[in-house]
């Protein structure tokens, strides 16, 4: 795991600088403490900066690396999990090795099939290889976005880089705020690819490449080698079925395992991370380190959980609290994660992970199965909806009037819940699900913002862009939801959440439930052998059941949240006033104060739960008093 950094001339008389290159890989020191390497074309053409996180060949796998005559380089941030494999096809067709890392065999691969090496690689990567026989930068992104890729073009250059803090990082590099992703922002909580929150800044989607000349103009857009499959149903029986699934977890575990660092495990205690961390048992690795975070209110608090199953594969396990002292680190977060981001368990992922790097460097994680399984209480709330469509509009309409009288002011409880369903009971599935995963409901955003912001932004982009995706899902409102899921939540806000905070700590996380095979997998299967009458994940508890104490299995799901509500409550509601009221407030040009007097107060006098509207608001001024973006 490291951190990338490149310039692309896009003239003749723009040549890349040796400093420019420095300068941004100094950026990312804490995604590479381990070395550092840069690369300049001799023509100056391209140039590469490279931080390195040793995992594999500690010894041999620096980089930049090139091939045998040095007419290709690569820079590369991930893992390979395949790349054993790979390496015995490309030395059968006469490639030669010189060291015994993954990284090389992209090279090879480069040289063998082009383009189409990026559909042989099993893994998580973002890399850029510079061809210099043909001029050109190939710059690409794993399928399901576990690793980033931002860019731009800036005085006649195109500059690439692992986070936007690298590209901040060149002097004269405008950093002007786009209102329009400050709209995205406040709808989902993050900025979703290719935008960014900066105007003339990158994303490079997943599953996408770009392939740039040098010396012209860049025209060239990001071109898909993978998306999201609409597999033909699996063909086999639900034991056929369940034997597959225990086939592919166990694999993908395994391939996981590869290091020649310490390696070890997040334990929540949940199925997903439980399955994780007893198949490493399984497959014998010792010692087994497992790593927990918990929280003094019991509603968010998962240790007592971790701890059974730590005691059942006998782990090596180790626990940390994380209490409202949290604040001490949010200005850190606000620097690690450049944009603003509004998913508070970053906290505790930050935590955890700077916790596991003292013990060790690789992490597995129980992420996304969740996605893979159709995990979530609220794809059994999109069914419910779906089906009480069948009730007359006007009785709809009446119930969601009714949703104002159920007390909403307290987090995780059943009120909260039923005022979240009944409120948008009435509106389309799309809607209806945007709004149950979004931060601000477009009402509030519609009546608290100035005239004067709300002109420069088009409102309904974010909820048009979000109904396409919901639309373009096969099946009912569940399955439509979950790919949904698949292609916003997932890589923009839990895979951009895991590697930010744990690359701010030099942690390399894996995540068995996201490898590809896995996924194509899970969504072959019928719709009701993965939501079953119980709620979801259906066939992977089943396929658990021999596997796991049974109190995993038959616990609430929690999620990895904070109680952020009740500590504006208290212990943080002066940092939440003075972020607010403060003159130089950026969510004073964008917000009436009125209507921002009245949000904070009903959610302090607990009148009603907005607790995630304002911890959106105090992220964003925490990173805007950070990176000073630019008002146009």
């Amino acid at each position: 795991m490291c951190g990338i950094a490149g310039i692309l001339s896009l003239a003749d008389d723009r040549p890349v600088a040796a400093e420019e290159l420095r300068l941004m890989a100094d950026q990312l020191v804490h995604r590479g403490p381990d070395d550092a390497g840069r690369y300049l074309d001799p023509q100056q053409r391209c140039g590469f900066g490279f931080r390195r996180l040793a995992i594999i060949d500690v010894a041999g796998g620096r980089q930049p690396l090139e091939n045998e005559d040095g007419s290709v380089w690569l820079v590369f941030n991930g893992e390979i999990y395949n790349f054993r494999e790979l390496r015995g096809e490309l030395e059968g067709a006469g490639h030669r090795f010189r060291t015994r890392c993954d990284s090389e065999v992209i090279i090879h691969l480069y040289e063998q099939y082009g383009e189409g090496c990026l559909e042989r690689l099993a893994g998580m990567f973002a890399l850029a290889i510079w061809d210099a026989r043909r001029g050109a930068l190939l710059l690409a992104r794993d399928r399901l976005g576990k690793k980033p890729l931002v860019y731009t073009v800036h005085d006649g250059r195109l500059y690439f880089a692992s986070e936007l803090k690298a590209l901040l990082a060149v002097p004269g590099m405008p950093r002007v705020l786009d209102p329009q992703s400050l709209h995205r922002y406040l709808v989902f909580q993050y900025v979703p690819a290719p935008h960014s929150i900066y105007r003339g800044f990158f994303k490079l989607p997943p599953g996408h490449f770009l392939r740039v000349p040098a010396g012209k103009a860049l025209r060239n857009t990001p071109h898909a080698f993978w998306r999201l499959p609409r597999p033909p149903r699996f063909p086999g029986s639900y034991r056929q079925a369940r034997q597959r699934l225990g086939e592919l977890l166990t694999a993908a575990v395994r391939r996981r395992l590869i290091a020649d660092v310490p390696l070890g495990a997040f334990l929540s205690g949940g199925m997903d991370s439980s399955i994780v961390v007893a198949l490493m048992r399984r497959l014998g690795v010792s010692p087994l380190r497992t790593f927990t975070i918990g929280f003094a209110d019991r509603r968010y608090d998962e240790t007592r959980y971790a701890r059974r199953v730590a005691a059942a594969f006998e782990t090596e396990h180790h626990e940390e609290r994380v209490t409202p002292r949290a604040a001490e680190i949010l200005e850190t977060l606000a620097w690690h994660y450049d944009e603003p981001f509004a998913d508070s368990s970053a906290i505790p992922t930050y935590y955890v992970c700077r916790y596991a790097r003292q013990h060790v460097t690789v992490a597995l994680t129980g992420d996304a199965g969740d996605e893979c399984f159709a995990g979530y209480d609220r794809y059994v709330a999109a069914l419910l909806a779906e089906r009480l469509e069948v009730l007359p509009a006007r009785v709809r309409r009446l119930l969601s009037a009714a949703a104002r009288f159920v007390p909403h002011g307290s987090a995780k409880s059943a009120g909260s819940r039923l005022y979240r369903f009944l409120s948008v009971l009435g509106e389309p599935a799309a809607r209806r699900y945007l709004s149950w995963v979004s931060v601000f409901p477009g009402a509030l955003l519609a009546a608290g913002y100035r005239p004067e912001f709300a002109a420069q932004v088009e409102f309904a982009e974010p909820l048009r862009w979000f109904e396409g995706l919901h639309a373009a899902g096969p099946g009912d409102a569940a399955q439509r939801a979950n790919r949904a899921d698949f292609l916003t939540y997932l890589p923009y806000d839990l895979l951009t959440k895991v590697d930010i905070a744990s690359m701010a700590c030099g942690l390399e996380c894996r995540c068995p439930l996201l490898d590809h095979e896995l996924v194509e997998f899970s969504l072959s299967l019928p719709a009701r052998w993965r939501i079953g009458p119980s709620g979801g994940k259906r066939i992977l508890k089943d396929w658990a059941r021999e596997l796991l104490p049974p109190l995993v299995l038959s616990r609430a799901q929690m999620g990895f949240g904070v109680p952020v509500g009740e500590w504006f409550r208290d212990e943080l509601r002066e940092l939440l006033r003075g972020c607010l009221s403060d003159r130089d407030a950026l969510c004073t040009r964008v917000f009436d104060r009125g209507w921002l007097h009245g949000v904070l107060e009903a959610h302090l006098s607990g009148r009603a739960n907005y607790a995630h509207p304002l911890w959106a608001l105090l992220m964003l001024e925490l990173w805007q008093r950070r990176w000073r973006p630019e008002w146009s």
